[in-house]
């Protein structure tokens, strides 16, 4: 690992470590993300608890920052971000009961929320909001209150702003000490090879890291790709040749898509993990071999299994410690870390900037392909950007990003004036539109018109 990159996620362990948590034990979290910054993407993100806060301020300041006050029993937090784009007095968010409002104050720029210019909304769990070029993420639940775990280690691959995803990193960077195998399930794209290549260096095995896509081997050579061969033992067989598992002898092999590996590979895999060796094609002894591994697919292997295509012993043989990763649409506040990390990879030492509605795409867009499209979006725009990357330099998809919205909850004991707020800024949101009302709030739309009428509201949000 570089020092560079050592420094940059010691840097965000740093700033994440510092959070402040509060509120009543056991009990969850709403939290704001800060995200990409545009104008200095390589700022580490960081997380700001909203336990016990009723009104955030947003605004400009010279340095980022927050300051908590307290007046007529409502607690703000006054949050300064360094942006030149943001107003002084930018937008507000208001707690009403469990929901939260966000409106913008008349600001210059506006205010962005998943893609769309706002002027008072509903915010949803995990949307994405802009202010100026500064992007921030809300949640719901930002973790249990008490808790400040972020950055399960310094390793890029286990490092994450979510507590929930970070207490499952804690646990597997405890278990990447043993010599139990570990499987990595989730959508293509999520970093499953990452993450396996940090278990590997916290366990300190002297050997070396090997990584196998199952499903690209060629169905003729699996066998001599994984397992080795003599030379003459087939055709074009012109030397000796390790095989993937002699290679990771001492170290750790990574197998991705197990499930793609065939019948026959499948039991000779079985023997090896059975017997601590393996023999080579054309050779008449087995070679002791000492290996970790670890195992990714994005199918479910139970499921392989009871459908015939995986084998149960060799099923049994792989379980131990896992993890499901999940897809970056759920985990968005991780996405300013993320293209923190692939920018210093992709362009290092170059002063890459972001414009504003480039950083509105990139936390409107679903990503479908994960991580692994992030970092292809960011080596298409760099290729054609010269310092800083405009809307129009992200791939077609971002440029008319779609996303669709989790229900908000709505908090049985808001008062009439909350709940007026609340039913409002949904209703201002979808123009008069009923149906997508009830389908943001998660209730029937019956109900959405009982409100209303016992409200004295009409279908712009106004008194009647």
């Amino acid at each position: 690992m570089s020092r560079d990159r050592v420094g940059y996620i010691a840097s965000v362990s740093e700033t994440v470590s510092a959070i402040v948590t509060a509120g009543k034990a056991g009990g969850t979290a709403p939290a704001l993300y800060i995200g990409v910054a545009g104008d200095a993407p390589l700022t580490p993100s960081m997380r700001v608890s909203l336990v016990g806060v009723d009104r955030v301020e947003l605004g400009r300041g010279d340095t980022r920052g927050s300051v908590t006050s307290t007046a007529a029993g409502a607690h703000t937090l006054a949050m300064t971000l360094a942006d030149a784009r943001l107003s002084h007095r930018h937008a507000r968010m208001s707690r009403m009961g469990t929901a939260w409002v966000i409106e913008d104050l008349g600001s210059k720029n506006g205010t962005w929320v998943a893609g769309e210019r706002i002027t008072r909304r509903v915010l949803a769990d995990g949307e994405g909001i802009v202010v100026g070029h500064t992007a921030l993420v809300y949640r719901e639940t930002g973790g249990e209150a008490g808790s400040a775990a972020a950055a399960a280690t310094e390793l890029a691959g286990l490092s994450t702003l979510s507590p929930a995803l970070a207490q499952r990193f804690a646990e597997l960077a405890r278990a990447a000490a043993s010599a139990v195998p570990i499987e990595l399930t989730g959508e293509s794209g999520t970093g499953k090879e990452l993450v396996a290549r940090a278990v590997h260096e916290l366990s300190q095995r002297a050997g070396a890291f090997v990584a196998v896509n199952c499903g690209a081997l060629p169905p003729t050579l699996i066998e001599a790709e994984l397992f080795g061969h003599r030379r003459g033992a087939f055709t074009g067989a012109s030397a000796d040749r390790p095989g993937f598992i002699r290679s990771a002898d001492g170290g750790t092999l990574f197998l991705d898509e197990i499930a793609e590996l065939p019948a026959a590979a499948q039991a000779a895999l079985l023997r090896v993990l059975q017997e601590h060796e393996v023999v080579p094609i054309g050779a008449d002894r087995p070679v002791s071999v000492d290996l970790r591994v670890i195992t990714a697919s994005h199918k479910r292997l139970d499921a392989e299994v009871e459908a015939g295509r995986f084998r149960a012993d060799l099923r049994a043989r792989l379980l131990g410690a896992g993890i499901e990763l999940p897809p970056l649409r759920e985990r968005r506040e991780d996405l300013g870390a993320i293209v923190a990390t692939l920018l210093a990879r992709l362009a290092p030492g170059r002063a890459v900037t972001f414009a504003g509605d480039a950083v509105a795409a990139l936390y409107a867009y679903a990503w479908p392909l994960n991580i692994r499209e992030v970092e292809r979006a960011l080596a298409a725009a760099l290729a054609m950007a010269s310092d800083r990357i405009e809307l129009r330099h992200l791939p077609g998809g971002l440029q008319a990003p779609t996303r669709a919205a989790a229900p908000v909850a709505i908090d049985p004991g808001l008062s009439d004036d909350e709940l007026r707020v609340v039913l409002t800024a949904s209703i201002e949101r979808h123009d008069g539109n009923l149906a997508a009302v009830a389908r943001e709030l998660g209730k029937d739309r019956t109900q959405i018109r009982r409100w209303m009428k016992r409200l004295g509201m009409a279908r712009d949000g106004n008194a009647e």
